[in-house]
Formats: C-alpha cells, structure tokens, sequence
C-alpha cells in the first residue's frame, strides 16, 4: 500500500479537501485505485452533533456514519463509497484506546499517548486503508490521508507524532507528504511573500515530517523567484512545488495539478513511474468546460437555517437566498425593508429549495416559502425537514387542520402530521436519528432524520391530491411525496446530496434545475429515449 499525506500550514481554510480529492482523482485516472482517509483532530467521537457554522455541513455515508464533509469530497471527486471508520477523530481513537485498557490489553502498563495513542493510530489507518471502496475486490493502490487542521495545533500533535512514526515505518518509496500552504500577497508591496510557509515548513520539519511536495495556495500562480526560494528555504525541489492560485470553481483544481505534472512528482516518490500511466482527464476537462461556458443564471431561493454556508449543494447554479425568519408576519412589523426584500428574493426567484434542519426557529417562513411555491406553481424541492415543511403547509392550506403541526415544534398538537420515529431516542443525540436501512449491505438513499410522516394520515393527504410516490420497503415510512397538479413539486424524506456526483447528479436536483430553467419536459424526454436503449440492450 502506497499512502499520500495532504497536511496544511499557516491558516485553515485553505482547500486541503479540495486538494486530497483533487490527488485523489489525478492518480485515479493515472490507472491506479485510489482510497482517502480524513483525521480530524477534535475530540468528538463524530460530526453528528456539531453545528454547521462550527465544522461545516454533516456528510452521511452509506453505513449511517455522520463524518466531516470533506469525506463527500472525496466521494464525489472520486466515485466511491467510504466507510464511517474512513474518518479517524481524537475522540474514536482515546475511546478505542481506552476500551482496550478497560479489557486488560496492555498487560497492566502504564497507558500513555505514546505508543499506546500513536499505535492506535497508525493500525486505525493501516487498517481501513485495506478496506475496498469502489466496489472491486482486494485493497486500493493508494490511500490519500488528510490531517485537519493547522500544522502546530495542540490537538494535532498525537497524529503528527504517529505520522512521522507511519513514515518510517512503512519506508521510503511508500510514503508522500504533500504540505498545503499560504503564500500571501501584501497590497501594500503587492508581492507573494513566502516567509508564512518558510515558518510551516519548518515546524512540520521539527515535528518530524519532511514534505516532498509543497502546494501553495496563493491569489496567482507563483513566480519563479518566489519558487526558487522556497526551495532554496523549504528544502523542497523546484520541480515539486506546486501553486494552486485562484480558479473559477474547484473542478478546474485537478486540471491545474495535472498541468503542473503533480502526478509524476508523487509517482516518483511512491516509486510507480512505469506502472502508472498518463492522466485521462477527458471526461472532467469537458465538464469543467461546460460550467464555464454556461452564463445564464438559475436563481434558486434557498429557504433554510444555514444559507450563509455554500456547502449543501453539490451542484453549480448562481442561488438568491431568502432568509427563511424574514419572510414571518413578525419581521414585518419590527424590520418591514427587511420583509419586503426577503419577499422580492424570493418572488424573483426561478425555483425554490428548502433543506434539512433542526428545531423550530424561523419554521412559519419555511411553511410560507412552500405555500408560495406551491400555490404559484413555482418548481419546489423539499428535502428532510423541507419535505416534512410541505406536508405542514398542505395540511393547514388544503385539508383545513390549521393547527396541524410536527410534534418536534408542537407536541400537543392536535393533528400531528408529522411524528417522532418509534425506535428514536429523544436523550441521546449523536447517531441516534435513521442514518440507513439497518446494516444492510445495499442502500439506495441516505437519511438523517428522526422524524416522520404520520403514516395515518398519508390517505387522507392522497384523497386531497398529495401523492406519496415513494415508501421505505415496508411501506410504512414516507420517502417521497409529488404534487401532480404542479410543475414541479417534489419533496424527499433522504437526502439526495449525499449521493450526487458531478458527472451522476440526482435526479432530485436535476429536476428542479430543469423545471426552474424551463428545460424539465427536454430532459424527461431524453431520460425516456436512454431508458429504452438500455432496455433493449439487455
């Protein structure tokens, strides 16, 4: 097994998921199988109970981990489906260790962050890197680890210690260390400054780790003077440091490594040049084309808990978010130009989402966001909450039950059309809400929620032109709900995004797209045409 590890210095933030991925999927099309591991330094045991603002969105894998979204990344870039252990935290390890130590297994010795912690970590990697990914038999080629955070963090220093051990311990020629950093450009003298680096290169040194490729985030490509120096300083060859200037989106970042021939600086140090062959790009160059080209906006109103974060969506379209608490009756009255704008951004909008979430703040807005899109035949998407948000909203609007409610934001409501699952719990919030079907080892979508339809109800809504096209393979649980009167008014109790690729995107997103775009009945069309040739293909 060969291992690349991506770390990041000087500040965070810098793209090192985009950038492990971006490796990921060059040495991908270099031939070769290819698995990724991320390491988050933080003591909980997973991403489940962190906010959005805190860590980002939560990504849900296919056996029900709720793991840092850089793993979607991964997933996304390179086709594959990881596993809830592909994220290594802080807290999974000292509850690993610490379970052991509870079973005797250290023969009664002193347990200590070294080796015992170290240790841990290294057989944790060794382990899951073995672990097949993209749905053939035997291990990867090449495992891509990520380390979060910043290069001199207290709570990363366990993992930089057991890297440099995993280093020498699996030798030369099958270890690469790409180090991601800043080099600033100060307006005031208006030239790259590499000292930021020089200083991160030099910690990581004195931790221990050498870096063999530098990538350098910086505003425009790196000038040659600057890339002398940072070899000269960083120790690093001239030919392995790599910039990552700004670019339109990420897809443009694995073109932008394979241009400056990154594969065959990592190939050399993991001694496969001659077993791998030259980068087949093609399919993702004319993606990335195709974006490019594309000028005429989609204008999507988001209605949901975390617009300010960009992250929900694997898809590319130009969004006008609406804040979902601005369009209450309540903000008219305290901040009545802050009504009326949510209200023109959303009237100005060519469809509207409204996504998952939790609790019951800015619910009524959400609720209005539904009932405009739905009696102005404005193409709709509801998904988790959204969709639970839409079946309030036909409930008070069409069936008359004014007081119909979820009992998450009413539990005495008296027409609760939305209710708790039977095998929740309500004490214990991380991994407790329905993440999958069971172990099952096929899972057609993913959850993340712990609430539901109301089953007894479903007759009711269908009589008054509600249609649940989609159940659960019981046909008690309620996964998709259609509005056949309406253009486009779909909602879904999984979520779609944690299984959308960019070349595969689900069929949810797509439908919205191309109902608010004007496009749904083209591409309907051609799904028809393709499903018929596959049809007498087999």
């Amino acid at each position: 097994m060969k291992y690349v590890l991506v770390t990041g210095g000087v500040v965070s933030g810098l793209g090192k998921g985009v950038t492990a991925s971006s490796i990921g999927l060059l040495l991908k099309a270099c031939g070769l199988r290819v698995t990724s591991i991320k390491i988050d330094p933080y003591l909980n045991t997973d991403a489940g109970t962190m906010s959005p603002f805190e860590h980002g969105e939560v990504f849900v894998l296919d056996d029900g981990g709720e793991v840092d979204l850089d793993l979607g990344n991964y997933e996304r870039f390179l086709d594959i489906k990881l596993t809830r252990d592909n994220n290594i935290t802080t807290g999974k390890i000292y509850q690993s260790v610490l379970d052991n130590e509870r079973k005797g297994d250290y023969l009664g010795k002193t347990v200590q962050v070294v080796p015992h912690i170290t240790d841990a970590i290294q057989k944790w990697i060794e382990r899951v890197a073995l672990i097949p990914v993209d749905g053939k038999e035997g291990p990867a080629d090449v495992c891509v680890i990520e380390l979060g955070g910043t290069i001199g963090d207290i709570e990363s220093m366990p993992f930089i210690e057991a890297l440099g051990q995993f280093s020498y311990h699996v030798g030369p020629g099958n270890f690469c260390l790409i180090h991601v950093s800043l080099v600033p450009v100060l307006n005031v003298v208006g030239e790259q400054k590499t000292k930021p680096t020089q200083h991160s290169v030099r910690g990581l040194r004195g931790l221990g780790l050498t870096p063999n490729i530098l990538a350098c985030r910086s505003t425009k490509a790196l000038k040659d003077n600057v890339m002398a120096k940072l070899s000269q300083f960083c120790h690093v060859a001239a030919e392995n440091i790599l910039t990552l200037y700004d670019v339109p989106n990420i897809w443009h970042i694995p073109l932008l490594l394979r241009d400056q021939k990154a594969h065959e600086a990592i190939l050399k140090e993991l001694n496969l040049i001659g077993v791998a062959r030259e980068p087949d790009l093609q399919e993702w160059t004319a993606r990335t084309r195709v974006y490019d080209i594309l000028h005429e906006p989609v204008r999507i109103a988001m209605v949901g808990k975390y617009t300010g974060l960009f992250r929900f969506l694997p898809l590319c379209f130009e969004g006008s978010f609406a804040c979902f608490c601005d369009l209450e009756d309540v903000t008219a009255k305290e901040a009545p130009d802050v009504y009326k704008n949510a209200w023109d951004l959303l009237k100005g909008s060519d469809g509207v989402l409204v996504p998952g979430g939790f609790g019951d703040r800015g619910v009524q807005g959400k609720i209005l966001a539904a009932k405009y899109a739905r009696e102005n035949k404005v193409p709709f998407l509801g998904v988790c909450l959204g969709m639970q948000i839409a079946v309030i909203e036909f409930a008070r609007s069409v069936l008359g039950l004014h007081d119909a409610n979820s009992t998450e934001f009413e539990p005495e409501t008296s027409h609760p059309c939305v209710i708790f699952m039977p095998e929740g719990s309500k004490t214990h919030m991380g991994g407790t809400m329905r993440l999958g079907y069971n172990n099952d080892s096929f899972v057609d979508e993913r959850h993340r929620h712990r609430y539901e339809v109301n089953p007894n109800m479903v007759q009711q809504f269908e009589n008054a032109g509600l249609s649940f096209v989609g159940r659960d393979e019981t046909g008690q649980r309620m996964e998709i709900i259609e509005l056949p009167s309406h253009p486009y008014f779909v909602g879904a109790q999984f979520h779609p995004e944690f299984k959308s690729r960019p070349g595969k995107p689900s069929a949810l997103f797509l439908g919205l797209i191309a109902a608010a775009s004007g496009q749904l009945d083209a591409v309907l069309q051609n799904f028809m045409v393709m499903r018929a040739s596959y049809c007498q293909m087999e």
